[in-house]
C-alpha cells in the first residue's frame, strides 16, 4: 500500500530569538524568496488532507538549508556562512538534523511495517532569477532513472492538465530532481520500491500577482494529486464505492 509523506522544508522565515542579531536590518531579504518559498507553506496546507503524515519547518532557509546536504556549498547562507563553527554546529543541531531525521524516520517506519513511500515535497520558486524569467508555472521534480517517479510524475501533469489545459507544467523544471536536495538524499537510503520521491515547485507569480488565479492553481493541484494517487493506490476508489 501506497503512503503519501507530505513536507515543506522552507514554509517560513523564522529566526530563533537567539540568532536575530544576525539578521538585523535584513528584514527585506528574509520577505523575500531567498528567506522564504512564498506561498509554498499555504499550498502545503491546502494538500495536508491528502496526505497520510507531514512535516513541515517554517525556519527561514537564510538560517540553514534544510533542502541540502550538510557538504553544499549553500547550506549556509551568505548571513550564516562566516558564524564560528561553534555557532554554526548548534544550529544544526537545534534545526537541521532534527527535521530531517524525523522525516527519515517517517519513512522508515512506513518501509519497516510494509508500506511503500510516495514523498511530495513542497516548493515555490521565483518568478524571475537573475533576469531571467522561468517559463513554467509548475514544475515536477523526478529522478529520471526511477521509472516509479517518472511514471508518477507524468499521470500527475496529465490529472493537472485535466484540470486548466492552460497550466505550463514541465518536468524537472526549475530545477533538475537529481541536484543536491533531501528528496537525492532519500533515494540513496531506500530503494525505488520502497520510496518514490517527488519535488512539487510552483511558480510564485499566483501568490504575488494573481490571487484569484492562486485559488484555482491550489485547489487544480489538490484534485489533480487526489485523482493520481487513486491511480497508484485502487483501495481509494474501492473504499468510496461501498
Amino acid at each position: 500500500m501506497l503512503k503519501l509523506l507530505l513536507t515543506c522544508e522552507h514554509g517560513g522565515n523564522r529566526i530563533p530569538e537567539v540568532y536575530t542579531s544576525f539578521f538585523e536590518g535584513k528584514e527585506q531579504l528574509l520577505a523575500s524568496h531567498k528567506g522564504i518559498d512564498i506561498g509554498a507553506l499555504e499550498l502545503f496546507r491546502t494538500l495536508e488532507p491528502l496526505a497520510d503524515k507531514s512535516f513541515f519547518s517554517e525556519t527561514s532557509r537564510l538560517l540553514v538549508e534544510l533542502n541540502r546536504s550538510l557538504n553544499h556549498a549553500k547550506l549556509f547562507s551568505d548571513i550564516t556562512r562566516e558564524l564560528d563553527d561553534t555557532i554554526k554546529s548548534a544550529i544544526l543541531k537545534e534545526h537541521y538534523f532534527p527535521y530531517r531525521e524525523e522525516v527519515e524516520h517517517l519513512i522508515h517506519d512506513f518501509v519497516m511495517a510494509g508500506r511503500q513511500v510516495l514523498h511530495v515535497a513542497v516548493h515555490t520558486f521565483t518568478p524571475e532569477l537573475d533576469g531571467q524569467v522561468r517559463d513554467a508555472d509548475i514544475g515536477l521534480l523526478y529522478d529520471p532513472k526511477r521509472k516509479l517517479e517518472q511514471t508518477f510524475s507524468r499521470t500527475w501533469k496529465q490529472q493537472l492538465q485535466k484540470q486548466s489545459s492552460e497550466l505550463q507544467v514541465r518536468f524537472n523544471y526549475p530545477y533538475l530532481g537529481i541536484a543536491d536536495g533531501f528528496p537525492t538524499y532519500l533515494r540513496r537510503k531506500f530503494t525505488e520500491e520502497q520510496y518514490i520521491g517527488i519535488e512539487l515547485e510552483v511558480n510564485q507569480k499566483f501568490k504575488l500577482n494573481q490571487p484569484e488565479v492562486w485559488e484555482e492553481v491550489k485547489q487544480a493541484i489538490y484534485t489533480s494529486l487526489q485523482a493520481t494517487l487513486k491511480q497508484f493506490r485502487p483501495e481509494l476508489s474501492e473504499e468510496e464505492e461501498i
